[in-house]
């Protein structure tokens, strides 16, 4: 019952179908979700709000390049009408780097706060080590309502948040591809709220990998998941001009927790 055209006979209902109909009504709206490539704040253990995030890391750098260079081969973002970023550096950092293979490569990043990471009030910028001795550390599994630091976001609060941020953009251009620079929390509240899972289900602690690739499509009627974590570019070797075969390094692949 997957199929709308088997066979070439009448469609089926509806109410039965796995997949869309080819007379869906509506244009499709597509959001691009690009992880941030490994920051610095995480690989030094500081927590990374608007004075905590210095950009990325020398390896984070890499990943964004190899991005780059993934989208400049395949194209698959040349038809993006709009470049959208995190305002925290490691965000707007990514954006910068992958501009070239998005659009047609002139696009300007356009930041929006809706798309930060959780924010951290007056834990910014602290080590985690200071932040769970100054403060006490919040249980979002069973209290996401609560403050991660005074002057900070619950869990709660920051999905609505994110998620509110994700629906503007697709309804500020329908029909559009729109890429997105931002963070795994983001990702993450795009699941929550884009998709039927248990809300009972606080988090999901999804393995998004730093510059992966995670894309939503959006018709009049509900939210549909195309992909999730595609970080084929940080295999050894993968999209890399012909000059740098050869000199890239697996450790690429590894993702850090921010």
């Amino acid at each position: 019952m997957s199929d709308p055209t088997a066979g070439g006979s009448a469609p089926v209902p509806e109410g039965v179908r796995t997949l869309p109909g080819a007379g869906h009504p509506g244009a499709v709206t597509r959001l691009v979700l690009v992880r941030h490539g490994e920051s610095a704040c995480s690989v030094a253990g500081v927590i990374g709000g608007p004075r905590g995030c210095t950009g990325l890391s020398g390896q984070g750098r890499l990943q964004a390049a190899r991005l780059r260079d993934r989208l400049m081969a395949t194209g698959e973002a040349r038809t993006a009408v709009a470049l959208y970023s995190s305002p925290l550096a490691r965000a707007r950092e990514t954006a910068e780097a992958i501009a070239p293979g998005v659009g047609d490569g002139s696009l300007a990043v356009i930041e929006d706060c809706g798309l930060c990471e959780l924010h951290p009030g007056e834990a910014d910028g602290l080590r985690w080590e200071e932040y769970s001795r100054r403060y006490q550390v919040p249980d979002f599994e069973a209290d996401p309502d609560m403050e991660v630091a005074p002057g900070g976001e619950s869990w709660s609060g920051f999905v609505a948040r994110a998620s509110a941020a994700l629906e503007h953009l697709a309804t500020r251009h329908p029909g559009g591809l729109v890429v997105v620079a931002c963070h795994a929390g983001v990702v993450e509240s795009a699941f929550l709220e884009f998709l039927p899972i248990d809300t009972a289900t606080r988090r999901l602690r999804l393995p998004t990998a730093n510059t992966s690739i995670t894309e939503f499509e959006r018709d009049p009627d509900r939210w549909r998941l195309v992909r999730y974590n595609d970080s084929t570019h940080l295999a050894p070797g993968a999209f890399a001009p012909p000059s740098r075969q050869g000199a890239v390094s697996g450790g690429l692949i590894q993702a850090s927790g921010d």
